[in-house]
């Protein structure tokens, strides 16, 4: 399901990058996750693309009590820093600033692109997911940060490799 969310937004023009654990898997982690973080820009028109793309859904606010839906609160033109959303197809949280690495435009310049459902995905680079992991120093972040680190050292090795086969 949080594949088919993930799809969703790429096909809805929306802005984000993806961070996290689902992050995390696309860039080789065993790790499981149920939900979808992406950083967004909470932009007056990235917010309305969201509401459209996610309407059908049944987007609720997950970290109230009321769960109020999202195409009703906040008011078009509140300025938002993050969203905890609940979907028909998940859970997904927009989130404005990573700890440790910093916003939007910061993870965009420097995110990895992937293709999902035909469609080019921004994922946060590699080093930046393990510096936000281990800032955020949970038992289960910094478990992710150190197999996070062997994925990026086995990339570096193969890298390496191919380059020394491609010089004799």
């Amino acid at each position: 399901m949080i594949s088919r969310l993930l799809e969703r937004l790429a096909a809805g023009d929306v802005e984000f990058v993806v961070v996290g654990g689902y992050a995390a898997v696309l860039h080789g982690s065993t790790q499981v996750t149920q939900d979808l973080d992406v950083c967004i820009e909470f932009s007056a028109e990235n917010i309305e693309r969201l509401r459209r793309l996610l309407g059908d859904l049944d987007p609720r606010h997950r970290m109230t009590a009321q769960k109020l839906s999202f195409l009703d609160v906040p008011p078009p033109g509140t300025e938002i820093k993050n969203l905890y959303l609940r979907t028909r197809l998940g859970v997904v949280d927009f989130i404005s600033d990573i700890l440790g690495v910093g916003g939007f435009e910061r993870l965009k310049a420097r995110a990895r692109i992937v293709e999902l459902g035909g469609r080019p995905v921004r994922v946060i680079a590699l080093e930046d997911l393990i510096t936000a992991k281990e800032a955020l120093a949970r038992d289960k972040d910094v478990l992710a940060a150190k197999e996070l680190r062997l994925i990026a050292l086995r990339q570096a090795q193969l890298r390496a490799d191919g380059t020394a086969g491609t010089k004799s």
